[in-house]
This record gives C-alpha cells, structure tokens and sequence, in this order.
C-alpha cells in the first residue's frame, strides 16, 4: 500500500484492478452486516474489517474482514 498526501491508503483493487482506497473499519463503527467478496461469507455488525473503494466508482465499494483481506493475493485462480 502507498500513502497519499493527508490521504488514506491505496491500492490496486484485486476485484477489478484499479486504483482504489482502503480503509480501516473499527468495531464501534461497524453498524451494518456485509458479505466479504473474498470468503463469501458475512461480516457481522460490530465486527473490525476494511472496506475498499473503488476511485474512479466510490459506489462500489466492499467490505472485507482483515483476514481475507491480508490474504488476497493468495486467492485460488490469482
């Protein structure tokens, strides 16, 4: 990940491959149930995790849980 200036982390989204921003949800802030894109499984409210958003489609952002998501590279078919 490279820092920008006074902004948060980027990196290329392993979805779609273009620039995107990460960014560090804690568990206070964690209100609503997602699904993780790379275990397919829920990530509960009140859970830490990270949501990626797309640049250039900030609407298409998504929620990952920290494991899945420190393990993206290793995903089957990458």
């Amino acid at each position: 990940m490279s820092e920008g200036p006074g902004l948060g982390n980027f990196v290329e989204d392993p979805l779609t491959g273009e620039l995107a921003e990460v960014r560090r949800i804690q568990p206070y802030a964690a209100e609503k149930e997602y699904r993780c894109p790379g275990c397919n499984q829920e990530i509960f409210a009140g859970t830490g995790h990270v949501v990626v958003v797309p640049l250039s489609t900030p609407s298409e952002r998504r929620h990952w849980h920290l494991a899945c998501w420190d393990r993206r590279g290793r995903r089957a078919g990458r």
